[in-house]
């Protein structure tokens, strides 16, 4: 695609990575056969190509409008187009680039400032976990949208972390809101990990992994919640405490995964922490690429029962930001778990995107009852997933339990480990 950049533009960082990624596209419009929202709209400017002649416009100097930046909030930026493109077109990252011109000139109205504010701050904010306390407390009185989002309290069971030292260490990044949310997902984690000879740890000075401000717009604030994790990560990456140096930094949230394996791409301009961004960067795992080493560790260590059939949605961040395809379902499968894809549709996300769910409900609602309809032909006993926005978004429509695949491999071997 030919571009000419607008003066402002010519020769900035933001301004050359873009024109690099914009000459790459070639119109083609296979992405748009594979774009969530052009299937639920049928809207060329709210399909990835359409998105890109918007976000061409604002680098080329033109007026930047209101529905301009509909467009782009509209964006679920599941990136499911950059797996179907020909041309390998980095959209995610032009979309980025994208909203945060868009935010910069064109201002929104003050009910949306204060949402995305609250979304920013709230979400990312030590106090947290205590009004979600209140608000677990609160739950029975809560109208019903409002408790699709506050999950019921966790048992004992969710906070029972192992306490055996091993020479092989993981740095586990506990996320933002999943510790308050679904602590079971961490603990799961620690545990099942514990099992197989791997000891957890984690750095108290880390938080959110900079998804959510990167992806509203303010990039800036991104940028540092990145330098902030680096700093507290960096010890136990160089080994300098007593608990020894880890060998990969692990997310069981693929969404966080797909952020920090992204860090140094992110801060490659900063003098101060591009080596270190890169090296993160470098140990950045998702949980399932540890199940190839886990599984010869774990088999015939699992409760001897009948394996529940499990229906898998595989995250937009793990199959189409990390390109992590058929390693769960391979991996639990040669444990003896039963687990099956929806038939139609696996590719497509679930609505929940984050702070989308929030942000674009309606459109957030049809899609996840668009994938429950793909997983309910399975006549699966659970639901597994990924990524905790996809698990509390997907809980919200069915009576199906809705989990971690991490939560039922931790099941199987409970009770029998000794």
């Amino acid at each position: 695609m030919q571009t000419n950049l607008a003066p402002e533009f010519k020769g900035t960082p933001q301004g050359t990575e873009a024109e690099a990624i914009l000459r790459k596209c070639v119109h083609c419009g296979f992405c748009t056969a594979t774009c969530p929202t052009y299937q639920l709209l049928g809207d060329e400017l709210d399909g990835p190509r359409g998105r890109i002649y918007l976000m061409k416009q604002v680098l080329e100097g033109a007026p930047v409008t209101r529905k301009t930046q509909q467009h782009l909030d509209r964006c679920l930026t599941c990136r499911n187009c950059e797996t179907t493109c020909p041309s390998g077109v980095q959209y995610g990252r032009l979309v980025d680039i994208g909203r945060g011109l868009v935010e910069a000139r064109v201002e929104r109205p003050r009910g949306e400032r204060a949402l995305r504010w609250l979304l920013k701050e709230g979400l990312t904010s030590p106090l947290f976990a205590p009004a979600m306390k209140l608000g677990q407390l609160a739950r029975p009185l809560l109208p019903a949208a409002l408790k699709a989002k506050v999950p019921a309290r966790s048992g004992a069971r969710a906070h029972r972390w192992p306490t055996r030292s091993h020479p092989r260490k993981v740095l586990l990044l506990l996320g933002c809101v999943q510790p308050a949310m679904l602590p079971n997902i961490n603990s799961a984690t620690a545990r099942v990990l514990d099992a197989a000879g791997i000891q957890t740890l984690a750095a108290d000075g880390a938080g959110c992994c900079g998804a959510i401000r990167t992806h509203l717009g303010d990039q800036a604030g991104g940028l540092a919640d990145m330098r902030r994790n680096i700093d507290a990560w960096w010890p136990l990456v160089e080994g300098l405490t007593s608990e020894g140096k880890v060998e990969a930094i692990v997310s069981n949230a693929s969404g966080c995964g797909v952020m920090v394996k992204d860090y140094g791409h992110a801060l490659a301009g900063d003098p101060a922490y591009a080596q270190k961004a890169a090296r993160v960067a470098a140990l950045a795992r998702d949980l399932s690429e540890l199940l190839p080493d886990l599984v010869p560790r774990l088999q015939g260590r699992l409760r001897k029962r009948p394996a529940p059939r499990l229906a898998f949605h595989p995250p937009c961040t793990l199959q189409h930001g990390q390109q992590l395809r058929g390693g769960v379902e391979t991996h639990l499968g040669a444990l003896g778990f039963d687990v099956q894809l929806a038939a139609d549709e696996s590719h497509l996300c679930c609505g929940s995107a984050g702070t989308y769910s929030v942000l674009q409900p309606a459109l957030a609602t049809q899609l996840r009852d668009r994938k429950l309809g793909h997983l309910a032909p399975l006549g699966a006993q659970a639901i597994v997933s990924a990524n905790i926005g996809c698990i509390q978004h997907l809980q919200t429509g069915t009576p199906t339990p809705v989990k971690h695949w991490i939560e039922a491999l931790d099941e199987a071997l409970d009770g029998a480990l000794p």
